[in-house]
């Protein structure tokens, strides 16, 4: 008989790819995915697993270079959100069937957060892509989703890992994924990086569109970037609040992925996260059975 597992995949950009080597390992070792509940792209990948469309989806994904995430990009200056994500959430919705939570095989959780009124919002029913949509909406990266009136951003600036709303059942482990520990990169052995093809990042457009979003701000003598401002500034945060959901939840088992491990908007890089979730996931395993 399998050992049952509550799952909770945690918020962290591009590193929440990692959620799905961890998967992938949990049950190459033997263990029963019997609920989950994800924040932002712990939310996503958890959501597509429960549908039954994780192999897809990661076919689609590894399929990706810098330019292809590049085109799903529909910038804009609002001030709502610096990307509209019209074109990202629609390739999304491929992969997202037309499902309600209640419908799926598994329990699972998505949390966003009220950006007006400073709550979570907890969607354990109604619409599954509506829910994801929710709560990857990453503030003043994507503009929020709009549900019944209510301006919904990632739950992740409240709840980065979700344990609280996870359900349980006898006998279970409770698991956690932490996709933006403050811990050292170990690189897994054979490691292959990903090639940096269609030169991405000397993109024309990218460096003019970075350029124009420093250029708001006044310059130290330190250029900091509105990008890397954002994104330390988050993971500071996240880290503070997820240390101590862990503290308090004392999981059976914890999978730490470094943030080290990745940039937070890095999604063409998915081989490489899947293969560090797999790593990081039997050293996790092993250490359980070494201190049994």
């Amino acid at each position: 008989m399998k050992q049952a597992i509550s799952l909770v995949l945690s918020s962290g950009g591009a590193r929440g790819l990692a959620h799905i080597g961890v998967i992938e390992e949990l049950e190459k070792q033997g263990f029963e995915i019997k609920s989950i509940a994800g924040t932002s792209m712990g939310a996503l990948v958890g959501g597509v697993y429960a549908t039954g469309n994780m192999e897809e989806y990661k076919k689609w994904l590894s399929g990706l270079d810098k330019l292809d995430v590049f085109k799903m990009i529909d910038f804009t200056l609002s001030t709502q959100g610096l990307v509209k994500g019209d074109k990202i959430f629609k390739v999304m919705k491929k992969m997202v069937p037309d499902i309600n939570i209640e419908d799926l095989p598994i329990p699972y959780v998505a949390v966003a957060a009220d950006i007006i009124n400073h709550k979570e919002v907890v969607f354990d029913k109604g619409n599954l892509f509506e829910a994801i949509r929710a709560s990857i909406s990453i503030p003043t990266v994507f503009t929020p989703a709009k549900v019944n009136e209510i301006r919904l951003v990632d739950g992740g600036i409240l709840n980065p890992i979700p344990v609280n709303y996870v359900k349980r059942f006898d006998d279970d482990l409770l698991v956690i994924v932490n996709v933006n520990a403050h811990t050292p990169y170990i690189k897994p052995p054979n490691l292959i990086k990903t090639e940096k093809r269609n030169g991405f990042l000397h993109n024309g457009k990218v460096n003019a569109f970075q350029e124009k979003l420093t250029n708001l701000f006044p310059k130290g003598q330190e250029k900091l970037s509105y990008f890397n401002l954002i994104s330390e500034t988050i993971s500071i945060m996240l880290n503070q609040i997820s240390l101590l959901t862990i503290e308090k939840s004392k999981p059976d088992i914890l999978i730490n992925i470094s943030r080290k491990s990745c940039g937070a908007y890095d999604f063409f890089k998915t081989k490489e996260m899947i293969e560090i979730g797999k790593f990081e996931t039997e050293k996790s395993l092993k250490e359980l059975k070494l201190n049994k």
